[in-house]
Parts: structure tokens; sequence; C-alpha cells
């Protein structure tokens, strides 16, 4: 089923203008739910190691805090590059002996999936979020099309960063646009009805009203989520 679905995916990736926002680098996506009252002491559970991760080899996270929309607290983008650098014996053994121990974490996390996935190389994808602090992240099981991104490069819009799944939890992909605040986020709502028309059809698209409707010929689970930077 799931190599069905990339076949399309891919099929439909060469007619848009997304392709230079997905990639072969490897990341784990972690979404977590803090326990009841602990998400400021989760958040400095996952700050206080990323120096000491970093000497051991691994890249320091990206991420960011749930404003609205979907029911994890967090999402943390982990940079892997590859399951061979990512797992070698002594990176893993930096990483158990790098506080807080996973027990002491657990202890603070009410509920968490992770997802291995693929994407754009991990120098874009930290110079956006370097420039953002608001953050639009869809989820989906099912193929989503890469059309999407068509329309927001022709409205010049940011164009979303694409991770597709290779094994964990049950989402095929995962898009993350990345904006510099709530405004920016809302600017396509400015475009003139004669841009937002050009910008559909240079997409493929009759009007902009049947972009929904045509993605979700593709999509069985959808979630979408508004989230902010952390500092």
């Amino acid at each position: 089923m799931r190599k069905w679905l990339m076949v399309l995916w891919l099929g439909m990736l060469c007619a848009s203008a997304a392709a230079k926002n997905e990639g072969d680098y490897l990341y784990r996506i972690s979404l977590v739910q803090a326990a009841p009252g602990k998400l400021l002491e989760l958040i400095e559970s996952y700050k206080s190691p990323t120096a000491a991760l970093s000497e051991g080899g691994d890249e320091a996270p990206l991420w960011m805090r749930h404003s609205q929309g979907d029911h994890w607290d967090l999402l943390i983008l982990w940079p892997i590059g590859s399951y061979s650098d990512y797992y070698s014996a002594a990176r893993s053994e930096h990483r158990r002996k790098t506080p807080p121990s996973p027990a002491r974490q657990n202890e603070l996390i009410a509920w968490q999936e992770d997802l291995f996935c693929y994407g754009p190389p991990l120098a874009d994808v930290r110079k956006a979020f370097a420039g953002g602090a608001y953050f639009h992240v869809e989820m989906f099981q099912a193929l989503p099309s890469s059309l999407e991104n068509a329309y927001a490069h022709t409205l010049n819009q940011p164009e979303n960063f694409i991770f597709t799944r290779d094994q964990g939890a049950a989402w095929d992909i995962v898009t993350i646009g990345v904006f510099r605040d709530l405004k920016h986020y809302a600017a396509s709502a400015d475009a003139t009805p004669e841009a937002q028309q050009a910008a559909a059809r240079a997409a493929g698209f009759e009007s902009p009203a049947q972009i929904g409707p045509y993605l979700r010929r593709f999509i069985r689970t959808h979630h979408d989520t508004l989230a902010v930077a952390i500092k």
C-alpha cells in the first residue's frame, strides 16, 4: 500500500515547485504531550542536554510548541542523517549517558509517538527555522498533492518542507510551513482574487476553491496544527 502511495506521490511531485523542499536526509519527528502540569519542566529537560549531545556527534534538534490544532505539546525534529551514523556504538553510548535519563523524562511525558522520515537538506531547514517563529504543520495518512506548494510559490508564500515516512508512526507525509509570525502566515489572504485565480491555474487547478476538494481525494486522515517557536 505504502509503495503505491509513494509512486503516486513522486509522480505528482515531478510536476510541482516542491522538489527543492524534499530530500533524502533522515530525521526523527517526535510528537510529545507533557504530563499534566509538567510542560515547562519537559521543555527544560530537552534544552539542557543539547550541548552535551552535540559533543557526541549528534545535531541539535529543531522544535516548536503547539498553539492550536492537534493534541501534542511539542514537535521535535531530530536530525539523524543516516541510521548507520546515528546508531553507531559511540554515539548511542554517549546519548545513553547524557541526562536526563529516559526514566526521568518518561515521568514528564503523558504520550509520545515517533516518525522516522526523509526530508530536505538540514542546512535548508535550519535556515528557515532561524528566520521563522510561527509554523503550520500538516500530517497526512495517504497522499497529499505537492501541487499545493506550486500555488504558494506563485503567491510568493513560503513553501512547505516535505517529510516522507520511512518507519514509525502511521503518518505517510508531514509538511512544515515556516513563517515569521501570524501575520506572515495569513498574508495569502491579502492576494487579490485575480492573483489567487492565476496562482491556482499555474498550479494546475481551475480555481482556488478546487484545491481543497482535489487534495481530499488522496487523504484518509489529515491533522493541522499551528505552532510557535521555543526560545
